[in-house]
């Protein structure tokens, strides 16, 4: 019997077919984005949070931003052409991804949503969900936002 590949066996292989030199990191679980970074020994802003946005039913789009930052709706909605824009339930998320929360990346996606971007993340090594809880993904950020073909532009505000 063959089992099913994990995330992170869809994340490394969407990588590769990519030509996206990643590194998968094991981690203990993280109370905290905050206690994630330390553990990894990074800034809070080197991790990309990776979240899953509703446009209407049946349709999404990713954000990327970094973790000293959060999404700007207003900025988001415009960069985006919609009038209304939502997280949605967390099975609902899995649905539209494959992953679950705290999972979440485009890379190896059940679809490849549209991806937006912080520019943030331009520039910097960054790490962010590798599909499987206990695991951190780290690659080049410019390289991460090429292969995606992520819409960069302001979509954040400061964390408040």
């Amino acid at each position: 019997m063959e089992s099913s590949p994990t995330g992170r066996d869809r994340v490394l292989a969407a990588a590769d077919r990519l030509g996206l030199d990643v590194e998968v990191i094991d981690r203990p679980a993280a109370a905290s984005l905050a206690e994630a970074a330390a553990m990894l020994g990074i800034t809070a802003a080197d991790i990309v949070k990776s979240l899953v946005v509703r446009r209407r039913a049946g349709e999404y789009l990713f954000v990327l931003v970094p973790g000293d930052a959060q999404i700007s709706w207003p900025k988001l909605r415009a960069a985006a052409g919609a009038n209304k824009l939502m997280l949605p339930p967390a099975e609902e998320a899995f649905e539209a991804t494959g992953y679950a929360r705290g999972t979440i990346t485009p890379l190896g996606s059940t679809v490849a949503w549209p991806v937006f971007a912080a520019p943030g993340i331009r520039g910097r090594r960054v790490s962010m969900g590798a599909g499987e809880h206990g695991a951190s993904l780290f690659v080049d950020g410019d390289a991460l936002l090429a292969v995606l073909d992520a819409t960069v532009t302001d979509i954040t505000d400061p964390l408040s």
